[in-house]
């Protein structure tokens, strides 16, 4: 970063000090990945120099013969990848997808259905505080109390009661599988259509190791940056024949120019997904996963709906005296980034929680095995028996220290930032 150096030191240093902490920390953040350097390079590329407002073959600026090509690459590798018949790869986020398709098929105060966010669920999926819940009527569904497993039967009574325009399925925060042929047969039972949210479980829905939404949804959405292991951004997919509503729902709907470098990252990253080796690491984050979550269970802990099928779980730390705030912050001192979490029925603000969310995605990227999983699990214990205790979050702090050395994270950048 010699030119950036010259230009804006403050900015670099910044860049340099992230280099290390991420290098030097155990990411679990479940929602966070690390890219490859060929994402990372697309990402960074002379891309970021155009706009190309429109579509491939239908720009409203000139020069963007290049910029068609990796659109159209992101669209052909995604409908391979999910099964899809039409793919518009122009979103910022998972966010501006969703909004994308409520504004390609809702009106605003028409009704949709969606996973509370006190249980699992989103906040483009009807927080009140968020456009979803501003623009739209909304009624909510959650987890049953006693498995807190998603209650199906709620589900479906609550959209024969309210006859929604739109039944959103999906979650940040569910451990469990979802059936997307029984909501499928919810929403067409009441004239709705299923709108399939995957941007958690992405990777592993193209990697055969969740049940694909298609092709009983009408739309998916979903984040490109989870377990699909690509830049930060969205895409949405859908039956033929709605795409020309989507794209119009896109732009000039919710969007101006796409940012074509990261259309440019999300090829790479599908191009990546799409070889033997990516089936591989998905199957190691679910491996990962289910020892990090049984480690926990034999230390006491309580995990939301008893453990996880996916690359992801919830864990109440209520039971150990401690909130979920304090639990994030005593295991960020040890280098162990995690996030506060409300479980389902929580007492707490979600500004405290009672529980904290873990997932395996980006440790699995940097290589760490079942055994490590063991180990980290064995810490993360350690530390939330004694989140007060200088000595043992210090002691917590060396081991993974250690333990991130030996799987260094872009081993030339970390030593062009001074190690």
């Amino acid at each position: 970063m010699k030119t950036l150096l010259e230009v804006d030191p403050s900015v670099a240093r910044a860049i340099d000090s992230e280099t290390r902490r991420q290098n030097q920390t155990l990411e679990l953040i479940a929602s966070e990945n690390f890219v490859s350097e060929a994402v990372l390079e697309a990402a960074g590329s002379v891309f970021t120099n155009k706009y190309a407002e429109g579509y491939p073959g239908r720009r409203y600026y000139g020069g963007c013969e290049f910029a068609d090509q990796v659109e159209i690459l992101v669209q052909e590798r995604a409908k391979k990848l999910f099964g899809a018949e039409y793919v518009n790869a122009q979103l910022h986020s998972g966010t501006q997808a969703n909004i994308a398709v409520f504004m390609a098929v809702c009106k605003p105060g028409d009704t949709i259905l969606g996973m509370s966010l006190a249980h699992g669920g989103h906040l483009t999926h009807g927080h009140p505080l968020n456009f979803s819940g501003k623009m739209y009527k909304v009624v909510s569904y959650g987890v049953r109390p006693d498995t807190e497993l998603l209650d199906y039967d709620e589900l479906a009574h609550l959209a024969e009661l309210h006859k929604p325009r739109v039944v959103v399925c999906g979650a940040s925060a569910y451990p469990r599988i979802w059936d997307f042929p029984r909501i499928a047969e919810i929403a067409r039972s009441v004239g709705a259509y299923m709108l399939a949210d995957i941007a958690h479980i992405a990777g592993l829905v193209v990697a055969g190791l969740h049940p694909s939404p298609f092709p009983c949804a009408d739309f998916v959405s979903t984040s490109t940056h989870k377990t699909l292991r690509g830049p930060r951004g969205g895409l949405v997919m859908c039956r033929e024949k709605f795409a020309r509503d989507l794209d119009r729902a896109v732009f000039p709907g919710v969007q101006g120019g796409p940012l074509v470098h990261i259309m440019a990252g999300k090829a790479v990253c599908l191009q990546e997904a799409l070889q033997p080796a990516f089936v591989e690491y998905q199957k190691q984050v679910l491996a990962n996963a289910k020892i990090l979550a049984g480690v926990l269970r034999e230390e006491g802990f309580r995990l939301v709906s008893g453990g996880t099928d996916n690359h992801l779980m919830l864990v109440d730390v209520a039971g150990k005296g401690i909130t979920g705030k304090d639990a994030e912050a005593a295991l960020e001192r040890a280098n162990i980034t995690v996030n506060k979490n409300a479980i389902p029925f929580d007492t707490q603000p979600l500004t405290i929680t009672s529980g904290i969310r873990l997932g395996t995605p980006a440790v699995t990227t940097r290589g760490l095995k079942e055994k490590e999983a063991e180990k980290i699990g064995r810490l993360i214990a350690r530390v939330l028996h004694a989140p007060d205790n200088d000595r043992v979050l210090s002691q917590a702090r060396a081991e993974v220290l250690e333990l991130t050395a030996r799987f260094p994270l872009y081993p030339e950048r970390l030593a062009a930032a001074g190690g």
